[in-house]
């Protein structure tokens, strides 16, 4: 036998299409065809074929009709001219009295995609929007949409279009959704197909005929029509009441949608239906289907969102099994931080202790975060289990702790104290830049605290030729002249090695240009060079404010169903949420007492942060443009940003963007920027 992927092959193939005793067994010549399909898909070029499989689809042989398409399908763009020959054939099965093949032959006539194909097709799509098989009609209405999309310079003629929308009231559901979806397409410059109430009311009162795809169609584009009065309004609701709980998710995600787009002006209508749909919800989270159970879990977010207590009785739904993937762990305790309160604290805790040692380093490090984020409510309990981490001396494990408690100790300043006491020897351990850069920050800003905070700097700074990381190094001069403002008699001679340095002997730009920049503030004094690295901080006997009040749901509704709740980091959004309320307060404080553009510029710089373009102050909207980017492996992250401050609360805060995607860069920079903030505003209070 020849091998497989030779021209012998194909040239058997040919004899065997072409051979008389073949041709007369239904049986054999089926079978050859077959073979021709089956290298087909196996990536064999095989349209030297094209004539004998043209002459092949005349027959009454269904299955063979079936298999000569394909072939036909997949090769008429090499071979245009020789198509045209299968158009008569084709034409001639649209007559057919078997609705099977009258539908076979309407598909693949608009499959071939042929450029003078329009001529031959028109006539045979229009016959089948009016036959009396349901089949046939189905593929007709699609078959108008293919031909737009081949050809969307030519307008559809007025005739068609009419047919469409009386199609809309077709007695077979497929049609009708087909109908929708054509319509959408041919009109789409348009906007789309046009609802008004006769045929939203005819698509609500059909709605439990279609399929669940069907059903999902037809509420999307429900959500362009808006009802004249509010008795219809609530009409319209009782109608969708029961698809509100369907046990499909994509049906009951469609159906909340549109009902989120009717209420937009009912906010109390809107979180009855939120409460309405709690119960499909958890029973989709254990669907079997783990993108199912993610996107559910996305969704559950944004309602938490408006509704912080709607799955308060149902945590446990949220522990992790063992054997989920490390996505949706890492996104179930992201819900269950949402859910704690006195009454589970304590449960919760012990269940994402056990997360924290997963073998999976993504998954323990969430679970850390996690804990951090449940410490700005709890902090004595999440201190000890963060302490107790750290008795692990597992290098990833470490990481996370240091960066947690350098988050933590930021909104809550009164866990300093323990947190300082907790970091002795954790330099041994730490070997990523992210950790080094949380544990350098933690000993410049409260190395007061930490008795051995020269000697780890020390250790830092004799190792520094051999550091790759430039944000470590330029954390390192920062901490470094921190400590010396504190503890000058123990700093003073490292600090001058460390300058010495990162001055004379550094290649990275960035680095040298911090050093040069504390050894000229330096040069101006003790006093200034105190203003503007150590600002008052936080009373540590004050508390913090504890949640996030509720968002209305006209801010999410938006984005509800579609994608963006899946790729969309709400640990992002929760970080720029849960400190927008802080940077407004320090942006109030610095338009209001006018900060010198120098003074401000010169901040950021010193933190790597560079300045695009600001309005003066006074002048309201005050708007600042930035950037800065990470250097962190494996590849560098930009981030632009813009602070907005209005006078207005509900229009002030920050926008970021970020290119790539690096959720730690991005709180990072948060932090310090609020810093920065934190200090001009405290200069000028």
């Amino acid at each position: 036998m020849p091998y497989l992927g030779s021209e012998d092959t194909v040239r058997d193939l040919r004899r065997a299409l072409a051979n008389p005793h073949v041709q007369s067994d239904q049986l054999r010549y089926r079978n050859v065809i077959l073979k021709v399909i089956r290298l087909m898909s196996q990536g064999l070029d095989v349209s030297s074929l094209f004539s004998e499989m043209v002459k092949a689809c005349a027959t009454v042989d269904i299955v063979q009709k079936k298999l000569v398409y394909v072939f036909l399908c997949s090769y008429a763009s090499l071979n245009p001219e020789l198509s045209l020959l299968v158009i008569n054939t084709l034409r001639k099965d649209c007559q057919d009295s078997n609705p099977m093949v009258r539908s076979l032959a309407l598909r693949n006539m608009t499959n071939l995609r042929l450029p003078g194909l329009m001529e031959y097709v028109e006539q045979p799509l229009t016959a089948g929007l009016k036959d009396r098989a349901a089949c046939v009609r189905r593929v007709a209405v699609l078959g108008w949409a293919k031909l737009h999309n081949l050809h969307p310079n030519s307008e559809i003629d007025a005739v068609v279009v009419n047919e469409l929308y009386s199609l809309l009231r077709d007695t077979d559901p497929v049609v009708m959704v087909n109908c929708l979806r054509a319509l959408e397409e041919i009109l789409k410059e348009e906007g789309g197909v046009a609802i008004n109430k006769p045929i939203a009311h005819h698509l609500l009162n059909r709605l439990k005929d279609c399929d669940v795809w069907g059903q999902s169609e037809v509420l999307k584009i429900l959500q362009r029509y808006q009802p004249q009065s509010e008795d219809e309004l609530f009409d319209i609701l009782s109608m969708l009441d029961s698809s509100l709980v369907s046990p499909h998710p994509t049906v009951m995600a469609s159906t909340l949608s549109l009902f989120l787009s009717l209420c937009w002006a009912l906010p109390a209508v809107s979180l009855a239906a939120l409460e309405r749909v709690r119960v499909p919800l958890l029973a989709a989270c254990g669907s079997a289907s783990r993108e199912i159970r993610f996107t559910v879990l996305c969704h559950i977010q944004l309602l938490l969102r408006s509704v912080p207590g709607l799955m308060g009785a149902h945590y446990k739904r949220f522990f992790c099994g063992y054997a989920e993937p490390a996505y949706i762990k890492q996104r179930k305790m992201q819900v269950l931080v949402e859910l704690v309160n006195d009454d589970n604290v304590a449960l919760l805790l012990d269940e994402l202790k056990d997360y924290c040692t997963d073998v999976n380093t993504d998954t323990a490090q969430a679970a850390i975060s996690a804990v951090g984020r449940i410490g700005r409510s709890y902090s004595d309990r999440c201190l000890g289990i963060l302490i107790g981490l750290l008795g692990l001396k597992q290098e990833n494990i470490t990481s996370a702790v240091v960066q947690t408690m350098r988050d933590l100790v930021w909104v809550c300043p009164q866990c300093s104290e323990t947190v300082c006491s907790a970091l002795e020897g954790c330099e041994e351990i730490l070997q990523d830049s992210q950790g080094k850069q949380a544990l350098l920050w933690l000993l410049g800003t409260y190395g007061d605290r930490v008795s051995s905070a020269p000697y780890t700097l020390e250790v830092f700074i004799d190792k520094v030729r051999c550091e790759t990381s430039s944000p470590v190094k330029m954390e390192l001069l920062t901490a470094t002249l921190r400590l010396f403002l504190c503890r000058p008699a123990e700093t003073q001679d490292m600090l001058g090695r460390l300058l010495h340095y990162a001055i004379d002997e550094e290649t990275d730009m960035c680095v040298r240009d911090q050093a040069l920049l504390y050894y000229r503030l330096l040069q101006s004094g003790i006093d200034e060079t105190r203003k503007v690295l150590q600002g008052r901080r936080s009373d540590p006997s004050l508390g913090v404010l504890i949640g996030l009040p509720a968002e209305p749901v006209k801010h999410w509704a938006r984005v509800f169903n579609t994608l963006k709740p899946l790729w969309q980091s709400f640990s992002e959004t929760e970080s720029v949420r849960g400190r927008s309320c802080l940077l407004s307060f320090l942006l109030l404080i610095i338009v209001k007492f006018s900060v010198h553009v120098c003074v401000f510029q010169a901040a950021m710089q010193l933190v790597n942060i560079q300045i695009l373009a600001f309005t003066p102050s006074h002048t309201l909207p005050w708007r600042v443009y930035l950037y800065t980017h990470t250097q962190a492996p494996p590849c560098t992250t930009l981030i632009l940003g813009e602070l907005l401050y209005t006078g207005k609360p509900t229009e002030e805060g920050v926008t970021l963007k970020q290119q790539p995607r690096d959720d730690k860069a991005l709180r990072g920079f948060l932090s310090v920027l609020i810093t920065v903030l934190h200090t001009l505003s405290s200069q000028r209070e």
